[in-house]
């Protein structure tokens, strides 16, 4: 039984800048002068980010003050943001918040009790009875493995709709006190934004349909299959240190290395036991991590800097979005660079854990 991906639409905030202008306010505000220039724009320029968007003007971040002040700021952005992504993939998918009966959210930029899904319900209207699986700390690999979770929900339920939420406010967890390289590499790399996936079970009307194209004409991939990994001795690789300022970046040099020693025996060994090779895969939708992981996974999957085209555009024109850009990498390559019919495409990100997660799938058609 396989799920049916009849949607995915990725949201930015409406503030977007170039990369110059947030090294200045970043060095001249945020920071408050005690970091050389040079050496912040040396990091800004190494992460091959070109624009992001935030969510609040450049000018405001200095007042956010603490924690508190910052976390408020994440609810409210990241309740109107997700449900309009939500919102957004539900009428590409020919569906209504009504028609959802799950709906999974990920996040790690933010903490909001009850969670964001459950915010974006009430104001999306989505049923009362629909359930409900918030998905916390999983960081950059959240919109793969979420993507993956969908699939094992509608294995239960193959008549079911449901629906992935991320949403990811990176800019509005940088630490003004943190020197540390990690700090510096992140504020440059890390920008906001949310994404949404709508996906139905192999009994939906919509998932048997003859023409698996929506009416935009994007194609509806099935998901075949996923993997999780968690890696030995790799606890401090990345993930956040929480304290009185709120979270501080985790993010060791250790990152590109580990993926050479695990990530390119894990596709293989995964494609092996689906009775496909590396060769097989036509498409490939990669979380934007960094330049030195891409290249890294390039090296390991033996593939050129083509195969990652979409995501190395995404990292240029958006930055990391978190869990988000994963999607928001899925949702351009359906739309502007569509797969052939009937060939498989791998889904792969990784995050704090160590960890990966991929995900097999396939265009609707015949290969040709």
């Amino acid at each position: 039984m396989s799920m049916r991906v009849l949607s995915v639409r990725g949201v930015l905030p409406e503030h977007r800048y170039r990369q110059e202008e947030i090294t200045g306010s970043f060095t001249d505000t945020l920071a408050r002068g005690t970091l050389d220039r040079a050496v912040v724009e040396r990091f800004h320029r190494n992460v091959c980010v070109e624009t992001r968007h935030v969510v609040l003007p450049l000018e405001e971040y200095a007042r956010l003050g603490d924690f508190g002040r910052s976390n408020d700021a994440f609810i409210r952005a990241g309740v109107e943001l997700g449900g309009r992504a939500v919102v957004d993939a539900l009428k590409d998918a020919g569906l209504t918040p009504a028609d959802v009966d799950y709906i999974v959210s990920c996040t790690v930029t933010g903490l909001a009790v009850p969670p964001i899904e459950a915010r974006v319900a009430e104001r999306i209207g989505l049923r009362p009875d629909v359930v409900r699986l918030p998905l916390v700390g999983l960081g950059c690999v959240a919109g793969a493995a979420g993507v993956a979770r969908l699939h094992d929900l509608l294995r239960g339920r193959p008549d079911a709709v449901a629906v992935l939420m991320s949403v990811e406010l990176c800019s509005l967890t940088l630490q003004r006190e943190d020197t540390s390289v990690a700090n510096l590499v992140a504020s440059g790399l890390f920008g906001d934004g949310a994404a949404a996936v709508v996906a139905v079970g192999p009994d939906h009307p919509l998932a048997r349909s003859e023409d698996c194209a929506s009416p935009q004409g994007r194609v509806r991939p099935e998901v075949l299959a996923s993997r999780s990994r968690l890696y030995p001795d790799s606890e401090r690789a990345m993930g956040w240190d929480v304290g009185p300022g709120g979270f501080r970046v985790v993010l060791d040099s250790s990152i590109p290395d580990l993926v050479r020693r695990y990530v390119g025996g894990d596709v293989r060994g995964f494609l092996a036991g689906h009775g496909l090779t590396d060769a097989d895969l036509g498409w490939y939708v990669v979380h934007p991590g960094g330049p030195r992981v891409l290249e890294a996974l390039q090296e390991t999957l033996g593939i050129g800097r083509d195969a990652l085209a979409v995501t190395w555009d995404s990292l240029r024109r958006i930055g990391n979005l978190s869990s988000a850009s994963v999607l928001h990498v899925l949702a351009d390559t359906l739309a502007h660079r569509p797969p052939r019919p009937g060939s498989h495409g791998l889904m792969l990100a990784m995050g704090p854990g160590f960890c990966s997660e991929l995900v097999l799938l396939r265009a609707p058609g015949e290969e040709g």
